[in-house]
């Protein structure tokens, strides 16, 4: 990446490993599109469900050549205390799946839908 991946905490405090496990699935990314410019991830808790636990929400704003992808995972409501890296996977999932619809549309790979009908009549 040309710039340094930023990861930021909000209303949850900074930790070491979760700071990493950020750059480490922020880097992974880089194996399906080589040219990223830049990745900022938002991690927050929401705190104030106090019958089901704590919920992750993550906030990932990836640039690319032409396009920023913007994925931001909301935590389920039904889910009760969910576990970070499982929330932490499913939004990097995400990511790198719009990552890989960006880069085939680049290369040509992706299907390309005709503007117009047919030139052919009956």
């Amino acid at each position: 990446m040309q710039i340094p991946v930023q990861v930021s905490f909000d209303g949850v405090p900074v930790s070491d490993e979760l700071e990493a496990a950020c750059l480490r699935e922020a880097s992974k990314l880089e194996r399906y599109f080589d040219r990223i410019t830049g990745c900022r991830i938002t991690v927050r808790q929401d705190g104030s469900r106090h019958k089901k636990g704590a919920h992750w929400d993550f906030h990932v704003r990836l640039t690319v050549p032409g396009r920023e992808i913007v994925v931001r995972r909301e935590p389920p409501a039904h889910k009760a205390d969910e576990k970070v890296e499982l929330a932490l996977r499913e939004t990097f999932d995400r990511v790198r799946r719009q990552l890989q619809d960006h880069a085939r549309r680049i290369d040509g790979r992706a299907k390309q839908h005709r503007s117009g009908r047919s030139s052919e009549t009956a």
